[in-house]
């Protein structure tokens, strides 16, 4: 439901439905930025290639969305693969720089706000690190130029829009009808993951990230809009697990392991209040949280 919600959000935003009331066009801003960070659970399934049979529909669908958030599919979903290959460790690129031993407490404590408020921003260039960087991982000529081009699709539709923004004097429009819904966007997806992970000191996928198993309507409607990206442990021990299978995989962890304190809660926001002290002190994982 994320796809079509984010764009009718998008569209009652541009033609102001039902009145062009601040109120109501508070609300769809709202409404709007929750779905386009929606946006990004489902990119995160296209990189499983697990949203649907088609592995090239995933990926053409991962592609299209990676252009409207500024980041390519290929460089994300290696990032990704490495981020469940090495949880928590050095070489997790895409918990720079939390996971990162070189990065001074003081630069994480001061960024993590920074990532925090503008992770619209902060997340391509934390994914873009991968690419760019002089001691990238990414060696493969083939794959190093399927990104190249990537970026350069995004560079040109971007450029156009941005012509026709200036050409059509349309940028107050364009910036309440997509700037701010993507904005807060950044704010929600920048929270999730901090909230999953920021001050997980373990490795193991099942205690190095926190889950969030619903207890109540609201939390299981916000899990099932994200293909249930809440419940983490579990999908990074089983990265192709069906998301709807997520659940029952955590229940039976804990009812196999009786004696296994995991990170699990019945709310998100229980699951805040339980990363809020790393956000104020270490702002790290693995072995910057300990």
């Amino acid at each position: 439901i994320c796809l079509p919600a984010a764009a009718t959000g998008i569209w009652f935003l541009a033609i102001g439905w039902p009145v062009d009331h601040w109120a109501v066009q508070c609300f769809w801003t709202l409404f709007t930025a929750y779905f386009l960070f929606c946006w990004t659970s489902c990119f995160h399934e296209t990189a499983h290639q697990t949203l649907c049979h088609s592995r090239r529909i995933s990926i053409w669908l991962g592609r299209f969305l990676g252009t409207a958030m500024y980041t390519p599919y290929s460089v994300y979903r290696e990032s990704h693969i490495r981020h469940h290959a090495y949880l928590n460790k050095p070489t997790d690129y895409e918990l720079w720089p939390y996971s990162d031993p070189n990065a001074s407490l003081g630069f994480r404590r001061v960024f993590v706000w920074f990532d925090l408020i503008f992770g619209m921003f902060t997340s391509p260039a934390i994914y873009g690190r991968l690419f760019f960087h002089k001691n990238s991982p990414l060696k493969n000529p083939s794959l190093r130029r399927t990104i190249r081009n990537e970026y350069i699709v995004i560079a040109l539709c971007w450029g156009g829009i941005f012509a026709l923004l200036t050409y059509y004097s349309a940028w107050l429009a364009f910036f309440r009808v997509w700037g701010i819904p993507h904005f807060l966007a950044g704010i929600f997806q920048s929270s999730r993951k901090l909230t999953e992970r920021l001050g997980m000191a373990s490795y193991d996928p099942m205690l190095g990230t926190r889950t969030v198993l619903g207890s109540t309507w609201v939390t299981r409607f916000c899990t099932f809009a994200n293909f249930d990206i809440f419940i983490h442990g579990p999908h990074h021990r089983h990265p192709r697990l069906a998301h709807n299978a997520l659940g029952d995989k955590m229940e039976q962890y804990i009812e196999e392991n009786p004696d296994v304190e995991f990170p699990r809660f019945s709310t998100y926001l229980g699951a805040t209040w339980d990363m809020l002290p790393a956000l104020f002190k270490k702002a790290g994982v693995g072995m910057n949280a300990g």
